[in-house]
């Protein structure tokens, strides 16, 4: 079963944004599925790493919709900051993970660390982890990386989450900034993506 070409898949996150890159990243001959034409609520994440909270997310939605799960965890570490918010990228957003809200926080703490940050470069990096599971089964577990900087305001209105405030190496735009095509080419997902295209 595991070693056939995957037909079907569950796409296991409920952040619309991930959905749709995942989407566009998937070939055309595999039908998808997310996670609301199940009615799934996320499990609890209380992994350590983006590995271990992408495997249980997979474990979860592959076991309750049957199907085999590709299933993303990723978010953003800042140096300044001990690599926070990290796996809480999201719950920096508060209950609705409002990244908004969330922006506003980074800001914030980098503040307290060195109010003179905004002449200064703040290295941050984007992770995606990626796990493919087959009910309890783990088919293949990866992770991409994108090194960059802090923005000093928010700027662009593509991509979602922090994308706004985070500048990719030797680039000058943020990945909010950047359209689709450009990013897609050189972010954490697609990093990530291209290490378990093989197990697709």
């Amino acid at each position: 079963m595991l070693y056939k070409k995957i037909t079907k898949l569950l796409i296991g996150t409920n952040n619309k944004g991930k959905l749709r890159e995942i989407r566009r990243l998937l070939p055309k001959r595999i039908k998808t599925y997310s996670t609301s034409s199940f009615n799934l609520k996320s499990p609890r994440e209380n992994g350590k790493s983006f590995k271990e909270n992408s495997l249980i997310k997979s474990k979860y939605f592959s076991k309750k919709s049957n199907l085999i799960c590709l299933a993303d965890d990723s978010g953003l570490e800042i140096d300044i900051l001990n690599k926070k918010p990290g796996i809480y990228s999201a719950r920096w957003g508060g209950k609705n993970s409002d990244f908004n809200k969330a922006i506003k926080k980074v800001y914030r703490e980098i503040k307290k660390k060195d109010k003179n940050w905004k002449n200064k470069k703040i290295k941050a990096r984007f992770i995606c982890a990626l796990t493919l599971c087959y009910f309890d089964k783990k088919i293949a577990c990866v992770q991409g990386i994108v090194e960059g900087k802090i923005s000093n305001q928010p700027k662009g209105r593509n991509g979602f989450g922090y994308d706004p405030i985070f500048i990719p190496k030797n680039r000058k735009k943020t990945f909010g900034e950047m359209k689709f095509l450009q990013k897609f080419q050189i972010d954490h997902r697609f990093k990530a993506f291209k290490k378990i295209k093989k197990f697709l």
